[in-house]
């Protein structure tokens, strides 16, 4: 199975100008665990996720005055949807975090995102609820 197969091609997108507040909710709103964070002014991708909004609140930081440029991972490990999810996971494991942003050479911006719950879920078979 490939990333293409387990990412979702409905991304969150948000500017770096975003407060984390709005982040957070519209994280949530889209049951996400990421956003995309796109710079206009340099071109770049980075990811926002929910650790990194709940690291800021930890430090006792206002999200209400942080904006997300400040919390964005930019040094991005990108996927391409032809890996295989074996692919994707290892690249996951060493790099110590749970998405990664998939891109295609053919495409302008990012194609998607793939989370360790769509590979869990692609790798393991739905279990219906046990009797007890």
């Amino acid at each position: 199975m490939l990333v293409r197969d387990a990412m979702s091609s409905v991304v969150l997108t948000i500017g770096p100008d975003h407060t984390l507040r709005q982040a957070a909710r519209l994280m949530s709103s889209r049951r996400v665990g990421a956003a995309v964070v796109l710079d206009p002014d340099t071109s770049g991708v980075g990811i926002l996720t929910e650790r990194d909004v709940l690291a800021s609140v930890g430090r006792g930081q206002d999200p209400d005055r942080e904006r997300a440029g400040a919390h964005t991972t930019t040094d991005v490990v990108y996927a391409d949807p032809r890996w295989t999810l074996a692919d994707a996971a290892t690249a996951m494991a060493q790099g110590g975090f749970r998405h990664l942003v998939v891109l295609d050479e053919d495409e302008p911006g990012p194609v998607g995102i793939v989370s360790v719950r769509d590979i869990i879920n692609c790798w393991t078979p739905v279990v219906g609820t046990a009797s007890v």
